[in-house]
């Protein structure tokens, strides 16, 4: 689709440009909702609706109780399972223990 944009005045490249930024907002809902049909669809030839199986991921347990948090930031904590995030590694080299990290 080529357009002559030179030829067009100016009102004419404001409703283009109008019709543009429309057309950008609603791709994404559409795309959306297409998305959504594939997934219920995916979901019924499993004998499942798309709700049970979400409700189905929201009801696995936590990662657990965090026991240790970043004295810098409390907002970082960690659970002590895992890899250990690199605050507490950081607090490690810097000679702190995990005792000074526990909550």
């Amino acid at each position: 689709m080529n357009f002559d944009l030179e030829s067009l005045s100016k009102e004419e490249l404001t409703e283009l440009k109008t019709d543009v930024e429309k057309a950008l907002k609603t791709i994404d809902a559409r795309r959306r909702a297409e998305a959504k049909r594939a997934a219920e669809q995916a979901a019924k030839e499993f004998g499942f609706s798309l709700e049970e199986i979400l409700a189905a991921n929201e009801k696995k347990g936590s990662k657990g109780a965090p026991k240790y948090a970043n004295p810098a930031d409390p907002d970082q904590t960690w659970t002590g399972r895992g890899r250990k995030p690199n605050w507490v590694v950081a607090a490690l080299e810097e000679g702190k223990s995990m005792e000074d990290l526990a909550l």
